[in-house]
């Protein structure tokens, strides 16, 4: 292994509105009988703000027209589509950027490959994994799991994790694996910029349901936390008004 300090990435962040980000899932639409653009299609009546697309067991012709179709519904409505891992299906079909983990392409590469103007996450645990993505060239960071989830083999962080790495990063975050409406206020507490689902919204009855119930309950949380720092600045301010005066008085 080379001893060599990679420098970080010059790189000025692709803005993304990460409340409502929804990854695809085969193995749901085959349950519920939705081709993957219904799935979607449902997802942004809903209020999705970020749609990623995560195929594992598709041909890359076939993967890249279904990209291609999902564009094409999304970016009329300002959706940014993300691919999972496969920079070249992202390439090929034009989509707005890609989501790597820890295991996949290295994200320095991908940021390489990609450009400086497409989108780029990256999976994460801690702190240290989130500074490696900035240093790399990452606009965001997924950090997970949070909860224990069925969708993919993952070590839970929990609330305690994301708030590590929320508070170490000035990467936005989006929170990933047993997020909902059950849990959106204290997970958006802890940090998040938003929550990533999966089968919260695709393995539901009434996906655009399902979505837009949990779209309110992100921005409802997000406007309570808002809220919430505003009056901590406030009183931090008044705190530090006060004391100047004490000491005068004293």
């Amino acid at each position: 292994a080379s001893d060599k300090v990679e420098r970080p990435v010059k790189h000025r962040l692709n803005p993304v509105d990460l409340r409502m980000y929804v990854v695809t899932d085969a193995g749901c639409n085959a349950k519920s009988g939705r081709t993957l653009l219904q799935a979607v299609e449902g997802a942004v009546a809903g209020g999705a703000t970020v749609v990623q697309i995560r195929e594992k067991d598709i041909d890359g012709g076939r993967y890249i027209e279904e990209a291609r179709a999902i564009i094409r519904l999304c970016r009329p409505r300002g959706i940014p589509v993300i691919i999972n891992d496969r920079v070249d299906v992202a390439i090929a079909a034009g989509a707005d950027g890609v989501h790597v983990g820890q295991s996949d392409i290295p994200a320095r590469l991908v940021r390489q490959m990609l450009g400086p103007d497409k989108i780029l996450g990256v999976s994460v645990k801690t702190p240290a994994e989130a500074a490696k993505a900035q240093a790399d060239g990452a606009d965001y960071v997924g950090v997970g799991a949070v909860f224990p989830t069925g969708t993919k083999a993952s070590s839970v962080i929990g609330l305690a994790g994301v708030s590590q790495v929320c508070e170490s990063a000035s990467l936005p975050a989006v929170a990933i694996g047993g997020v909902g409406t059950h849990n959106a206020q204290e997970t958006i507490a802890a940090g998040a910029a938003g929550l990533a689902v999966v089968s919260a919204v695709f393995a539901a009855p009434d996906v655009e349901a399902a979505t837009r119930q949990l779209r309110q309950a992100v921005d409802t949380a997000l406007e309570l936390h808002i809220a919430q720092q505003q009056q901590q600045h406030q009183q931090q301010q008044q705190q530090q008004q006060a004391e100047p005066v004490a000491a005068v008085v004293a």
